[in-house]
């Protein structure tokens, strides 16, 4: 039986915060690859890094994965991941694709299928993950919280994302850490609609869904993970590689 789902890396080398992310060195080898071999080892499916880069397309051939040329005008990693489906997929081979963001190099490894069991809920559009965050995390505007109501214990409906602190109070607040599973409607959804206000209000892609009706659902992971958004964040991945031995990974 062929996999359901297919994995695409939305990766470009323009950051706005951290230009060049994609390609920074994390224990001896690039981010990309980093988040290449987690995705790879949840073995959900064909993975792909997409990009409008031509040098960060040579550095994942060279690390053994597979590259899709895209154009540079997307405005955010969901609408590139419609591109490449279109590319890779025209037959409609798969009926879910998941989007995982290049900038997560220590993804814990039931991120995305946790984010992929969610599509089997008829009433779900798109499916992701999220974990408790961490009292500094609150007020980062870095770390984007997920404002959701249990379904289950370990299961969110979202409700709102944002860069601020919310809840108000003293929480539980959520760390919305960047997989999303679509179904591919919802994908080609999502692609055919105009960036929405509160997407480009908060910088949050995740928003364009919302707002026009799309249901997203989170399971709950018992730890969040570090993200790589600043040059803070970083050294800090590094000094956790450096003490992890992630260049053996």
């Amino acid at each position: 039986m062929e996999p359901r789902a297919l994995v695409v890396i939305p990766a470009r080398l323009g950051s706005t915060r951290l230009p060049g992310k994609a390609l920074a060195d994390i224990g001896g080898r690039p981010m990309v690859v980093h988040v290449l071999s987690r995705a790879i080892e949840a073995a959900l499916g064909p993975v792909v890094v997409a990009t409008d880069s031509q040098e960060i397309a040579t550095v994942v051939r060279a690390a053994g994965g597979e590259t899709l040329l895209t154009t540079g005008a997307h405005l955010c990693g969901s609408d590139r991941a419609a591109e490449a489906l279109r590319a890779i997929d025209p037959e409609g081979r798969y009926d879910s694709v998941v989007n995982l963001q290049g900038d997560n190099p220590f993804l814990p490894e039931d991120a995305l299928a946790g984010a992929l069991a969610l599509l089997d809920d008829p009433v779900v559009d798109i499916g992701t993950v999220a974990a408790p965050a961490a009292p500094q995390e609150a007020d980062d505007p870095n770390a984007v919280k997920l404002v959701g109501t249990h379904v289950t214990p370990r299961r969110l409906r979202a409700l709102y994302f944002t860069r601020a602190r919310a809840p108000w109070g003293e929480g539980p607040h959520y760390k919305h850490i960047g997989v999303y599973a679509f179904r591919r409607a919802a994908l080609e959804r999502f692609a055919s609609l105009a960036p929405s206000p509160l997407e480009l209000s908060e910088r949050l892609e995740q928003l364009r869904a919302l707002e026009a009706g799309m249901r997203i659902d989170a399971t709950v992971l018992d730890k969040t993970s570090p993200s790589v958004d600043t040059g803070r964040d970083l050294e800090a991945v590094r000094r956790v590689s450096s003490s992890r031995g992630m260049s053996e990974s």
